[in-house]
């Protein structure tokens, strides 16, 4: 959401972001919307400010013994005038807040200007992609060979986009998960949060998934949503507060599956782990002031840099443009790891600043040190990260010609010890 007062002194810019995401000029509409509210606004306080003057000389008339009838006519007249105008200003907020839930985040100056990802720039690499004497496997040929990967059981339990793993697999993707909760919860300050899975409307709609993106979810039968991230419950845990600033920033991670219809993605990567209707995620979230919301950004995604380092996976980082962001970002880093087996990057985090967008629709704000007043928190969220890709990663970048895969070293711990998966 946005800030009516910041539209109405400033509509260049906000219809130069829009136009930056690819959408039509909407200031002069959010300007007269917002001219009507107001106007409809006067109107009952002059109605009801004439009303309790119009009360007090029926009063003052009637201690006198004088006819107070015309008076009384007036006050049932302004009583109709009120409620209808206080009506059309509801109709009217209603359209204003309506129009302005479907409009994403403005793009921060430095973000490239594009429609998709070929617009994106690279910032930087980490690592050698490795060489083979051998031509590398997907990661689904390895998983089936092993007998550990089983997309057919899972389309006969619950259709397409499933797997069931199991074994050495299973394990190691719990390895991978509980490897980088201890990074990201004993090195980088996360709090661990176990949170909901299911959540009403109005979560949904504080960190941007509703309206706009009610096809992506996955909905039950009394009203809830399921999560299609940790994103969701972590951002939403100081909704409707006003938190001190001395308390901030506060750093939250989660592990938690998460659930996506995907709608929109048929043919796309239709083989494989890569899109999934279920998947596990180590999700990133802070929340921070406006102050400090840059340089927090570039914190969390080296934390999320830091698990693939540590797993020796070659990747890079990607400025995303301003189509390719998601709806609620200002600003966005996409981690692209190397995957052998496809022979190329492949997104495995998405780290977003989202400024103060989704603290507007959650009203969520701090009260500053010095000074009067509250303001709205920043809020950013990243993959730190998105696990069942990492093992996807693991099992491209660490096999072996016969099929077997080498644990990474800083999993092996988790492992028990293990060192190849056979």
């Amino acid at each position: 959401m946005f800030d009516i007062r910041w539209i109405r002194d400033n509509p260049e810019a906000f219809d130069a972001g829009l136009a930056k995401r690819g959408l039509p000029a909407q200031a002069a509409k959010v300007r007269d919307l917002d001219a009507e509210i107001r106007a409809h606004r006067t109107r009952v306080q002059e109605a009801q400010a004439r009303r309790n003057e119009a009360s007090k000389q029926i009063g003052a008339a009637k201690a006198r013994g004088e006819d107070a009838g015309e008076l009384i006519t007036e006050v049932a007249a302004l009583k109709g005038l009120i409620q209808t105008g206080e009506e059309s200003e509801r109709a009217l907020r209603g359209q204003l807040d309506a129009l302005l839930a479907e409009l994403p985040n403005l793009p921060e100056a430095d973000v490239p200007e594009g429609a998709d990802e070929d617009a994106n720039i690279e910032v930087r690499r980490h690592g050698t992609p490795p060489e083979f004497d051998f031509a590398p496997r997907q990661h689904f040929e390895l998983g089936e060979a092993l007998g550990q990967m089983d997309f057919e059981l899972a389309a006969r339990l619950s259709g397409a986009r499933f797997v069931v793993l199991s074994d050495d697999l299973a394990r190691l993707e719990r390895a991978l998960a509980t490897f980088m909760l201890d990074v990201h919860t004993g090195e980088f300050g996360c709090t661990e949060v176990s949170p909901p899975l299911l959540v009403r409307e109005h979560t949904a709609f504080g960190t941007g998934n509703l309206p706009k993106f009610a096809d992506d979810l996955f909905k039950t039968t009394d009203d809830y949503y399921l999560i299609p991230t940790a994103e969701m419950v972590l951002t939403n845990l100081v909704r409707e507060e006003i938190v001190d600033a001395s308390t901030l920033p506060r750093r939250y991670t989660a592990f938690t599956p998460c659930f996506r219809s995907e709608a929109g993605a048929a043919g796309r990567d239709t083989r494989g782990m890569i899109r999934q209707h279920q998947f596990h995620k180590v999700e990133l979230v802070s929340i921070t002031t406006p102050e400090q919301s840059e340089a927090e950004h570039q914190r969390m995604t080296a934390s999320a840099e830091e698990i693939l380092k540590r797993l020796e996976l070659a990747y890079r980082v990607m400025l995303l443009s301003s189509g390719d962001m998601g709806f609620a970002a200002q600003k966005t880093y996409d981690l692209e790891v190397w995957l052998p087996g496809q022979d190329s990057y492949r997104e495995i985090s998405s780290c977003s600043n989202c400024g103060d967008f989704q603290a507007r629709r959650m009203n969520a704000r701090f009260r500053p040190e010095s000074g009067k007043g509250t303001r709205f928190v920043h809020t950013l969220n990243g993959s730190g990260l998105a696990v069942g890709r990492t093992l996807i990663a693991v099992l491209e970048n660490y096999q072996r010609e016969d099929g077997s895969i080498a644990v990474p070293a800083v999993l092996q711990p988790y492992m028990g010890g293990q060192k190849v998966i056979t």
